[in-house]
C-alpha cells in the first residue's frame, strides 16, 4: 500500500466523526442504543456536508427509485447509503477504503435493522472487485478530493453502472490554482492532493463517453455550512480528546480551521455537487426539466470580484463499448461543482 493511501486511512481512523462518537451521543439524548431506528442514527451519522437535505436532494437528482440499485462510492460510516434505503426502499452497497468505517457501517446498520437492504464492502474506488453493469445509480459525496487518480475513479463508476444508470456526486473543486505552501498543506494534512477542476471531471466524463446535463456552483452555501462543520468539531472535544488524546484534537483543528478559511477568504477550494447519467433516451427527458444555470459572483483572495453565468448544455456523445458488454448510449452527467474566477 503506497504513503498516501495509509495516510487517508489514518485520516478517518482518527476522524472525530467516528462510531464511538455517535454511540456516545445518541445515549446522552437518551436513546436506547439497543433499540435504535434510523430516524434516530440520522441525526449523528452523516459525516459528510449538509446531512439528510443534501442526501435528498442527491437522490432527487439521479432519479432515484425503489427500485434501483445504488452503489455509495466512498461510503463511510454508511449514513446516506442506511438513509437512501430507509427513505426510498431501494438497496444500497457502500464501498470505502477504510475498514475501520466499513465494520462501523455494518454494526450500525444492523442496530437500525437495514441489513436486509444495505450491505458494504471494503475496497479501493480506483479498482473496485466488483462486475461490469451491476448498479442504476453511483452515488458519492465528498471524498474523491482524497484520490489522486480521478480518471480512475471516475471510470470505475462508469464501468459498475447498467446501461441508463446515473452518476451523482459532490466533490471540492478549484477554482483557481492554491498558493505552494497550501497546496501542500492540502495534500499533507486534509490527504488531498490534486484536487480538480470542474473543467477537469467535465472532461473525465466525456472521455467515458458520458454527456453533460448541468453543474451548479455551491459556494455560498457550502462555506456556510463548512463554518458550521467547524463548529460541530469543535463541540465534539470531550469525545475526540478522550479516544485519540488533547494532541490530536488541537492538531485537528489546526487543519480544519486551515480549510475552511480558504473557502472563507477566496475561495479558493470549494464543494459542489455532480450529478452524472450513464442515461438512455427516457431517462433524458425526465431530467431536461433539471438543467440549471445560475449566476455567480466570488471573490478571490486579493478581493477581485469575478463574474459569469455557469451553464453547461447538454452533449451528446457517441456510444461506447466494451467486448461481451451492452452497448452504453446517451450517458449523461450533471455536474454541480464550485467555481472560482480569478
Amino acid at each position: 500500500m503506497d504513503s498516501h493511501k495509509s495516510a487517508v486511512i489514518r485520516f478517518y481512523d482518527t476522524h472525530p466523526i467516528n462510531e464511538d462518537e455517535i454511540l456516545a451521543k445518541l445515549a446522552a439524548r437518551g436513546d436506547d442504543l439497543d433499540h435504535l431506528s434510523e430516524d434516530q442514527l440520522k441525526d449523528f451519522d452523516q459525516d459528510h456536508y449538509g446531512g439528510i437535505d443534501v442526501v435528498d436532494t442527491l437522490a432527487e437528482r439521479a432519479g432515484l427509485r425503489r427500485e434501483h440499485r445504488v452503489l455509495d462510492v466512498c461510503s463511510g460510516m454508511g449514513g446516506p447509503a442506511r438513509w437512501l434505503a430507509h427513505r426510498l426502499g431501494c438497496r444500497v452497497s457502500g464501498l470505502d477504503f477504510t475498514l475501520s468505517r466499513v465494520e462501523a457501517a455494518r454494526r450500525l446498520t444492523q442496530r437500525v435493522g437495514l441489513t436486509d437492504l444495505v450491505d458494504f464492502v471494503h475496497g479501493d474506488a480506483t479498482a473496485m472487485a466488483l462486475p461490469n453493469a451491476q448498479f442504476d445509480v453511483v452515488l458519492s459525496q465528498e471524498a474523491w478530493l482524497h484520490v489522486p487518480d480521478k480518471a480512475a475513479v471516475v471510470g470505475e463508476c462508469v464501468r459498475v453502472l447498467k446501461p441508463g444508470g446515473v452518476l451523482a456526486f459532490t466533490d471540492v473543486a478549484l477554482r483557481a490554482p492554491l498558493a505552494t505552501q497550501e497546496e501542500a498543506r492540502m495534500g499533507a494534512e486534509m490527504q488531498a492532493p490534486g484536487i480538480a477542476s470542474a473543467e477537469r471531471y467535465l472532461e473525465l466524463l466525456r472521455d467515458q463517453g458520458c454527456t453533460i446535463v448541468s453543474h451548479e456552483d455551491l459556494s455560498a452555501e457550502w462555506t456556510a455550512t463548512l463554518v458550521k462543520r467547524l463548529a460541530t468539531y469543535r463541540s465534539l472535544a470531550d469525545t475526540t480528546v478522550a479516544k485519540f488524546g488533547q494532541a490530536h484534537y488541537e492538531a485537528w483543528d489546526h487543519t480544519y480551521s486551515f480549510f475552511v478559511g480558504l473557502f472563507v477568504a477566496g475561495p479558493r477550494v470549494a464543494p459542489g455537487h455532480l450529478h452524472g447519467n450513464a442515461a438512455g433516451p427516457e431517462w433524458r427527458r425526465d431530467r431536461e426539466h433539471a438543467f440549471r444555470s445560475r449566476r455567480t459572483e466570488q471573490r478571490d483572495g486579493t478581493g477581485h470580484l469575478g463574474r459569469r453565468r455557469v451553464a453547461w448544455p447538454e452533449v451528446q456523445s457517441a456510444a461506447s463499448s466494451c467486448p461481451g458488454e451492452a452497448q452504453l448510449r446517451d450517458r449523461q452527467a450533471r455536474l454541480l461543482l464550485p467555481w472560482r474566477h480569478a
